[in-house]
């Protein structure tokens, strides 16, 4: 069995509890957030143990994974101290807001040798292996995506300080999907605004993004999104090469050549596949069951970062 302990109660945790709880190879172990209730809520319903500290749940508990769902400004060390005790992790996303700090963080993770999966989700979805094996030694000259919603009713999540904004904390995933299907990229330019919320007490982060990305093969690329007033939330991804193109909306996949065109509807449940595919990992020691790596992760996040640095000095930003 793979004893698991969560970081977090929160929505996004509450996700992860009724996959560990469901999988035959994982015990859930102990949950800790800082509000007590939700930890204990959360201990009552599963069996768990409740803390309130991390590091009295890391230092009384003998855990193998540890999923951590606590807001991008609060990590702390806790990757740091789970990684040097042999904990393997997974990091929902976005795995921090400084690339110094996931930088060093990273160090720690490859030193220790641990497995350390995160929360881009959406790779898992069967349409989109789909996709990215279509696409393999495809010539992609387009790429182009959106992703419009509302906004979260977390209290830290319109101070930019503690978000990085909708592009960093939100739509993290359309960008990460962008450079899983078509490669990294090496500029970024991208243009912020705070236009439709300016009435909201002590907003500080844009409601607009529009964003520009050449990609290392040469490709152009571009992502719209926003928090504005809409009445359906909608996300889309598009690349285009010779004689093909590639939409992704939702949990559909069309491809698209000279007088074909073909769709799949994905029906499985990818935040569980995501859950499974890690705990079968860590029982195993197979790597390659995780296909959103913290190394990923990481440059996901170098890439709306760069974003953001460049909304704010109306220059580009190269990525090495």
């Amino acid at each position: 069995m793979v004893r698991i302990g969560v970081v977090g109660a929160g929505v996004i945790a509450a996700e992860h509890f009724k996959h560990i709880e469901a999988n035959e190879q994982a015990e859930f172990v102990a949950v800790c957030d800082i509000v007590s209730e939700l930890a204990e809520a959360a201990a009552r319903r599963y069996g768990a143990v409740p803390y309130t500290r991390v590091d009295d749940m890391l230092d009384k508990e003998r855990l193998d994974a540890l999923f951590l769902c606590v807001p991008p400004f609060v990590h702390g060390e806790i990757e740091e101290t789970a990684a040097r005790k042999g904990i393997h992790l997974l990091v929902e996303k976005p795995v921090g807001l400084h690339m110094d700090e996931v930088r060093r963080k990273a160090a720690v993770i490859s030193e220790a040798g641990i497995l350390a999966g995160t929360g881009y989700c959406l790779r898992y979805m069967e349409t989109v292996q789909r996709a990215r094996q279509y696409l393999e030694g495809k010539e992609i000259g387009m790429v182009r995506a959106y992703r419009f919603g509302g906004m979260p009713p977390a209290f830290w999540w319109i101070d930019h300080a503690k978000s990085g904004g909708q592009l960093v904390e939100q739509t993290t995933h359309n960008v990460d999907l962008m450079l899983y299907l078509a490669g990294p990229v090496r500029k970024v330019s991208a243009d912020m605004a705070l236009l439709l919320h300016r009435d909201i007490p002590g907003i500080t982060t844009p409601d607009a993004a529009s964003v520009n990305l050449v990609f290392a093969s040469g490709a152009l690329g571009h992502i719209d999104t926003g928090f504005l007033p809409q009445p359906e939330d909608r996300s889309s991804l598009e690349i285009m090469g010779r004689d093909f193109r590639v939409t992704i909306k939702g949990t559909t996949l069309a491809i698209v050549e000279p007088g074909r065109r073909t769709i799949w509807q994905g029906k499985s449940d990818f935040y569980k596949q995501q859950d499974d595919a890690f705990i079968q990992a860590v029982a195993t020691g197979d790597r390659s069951l995780i296909l959103a790596p913290y190394e990923d992760a990481a440059y996901t996040l170098e890439v709306t970062l760069a974003a953001n640095e460049s909304a704010q000095t109306g220059l580009p930003v190269m990525i090495i």
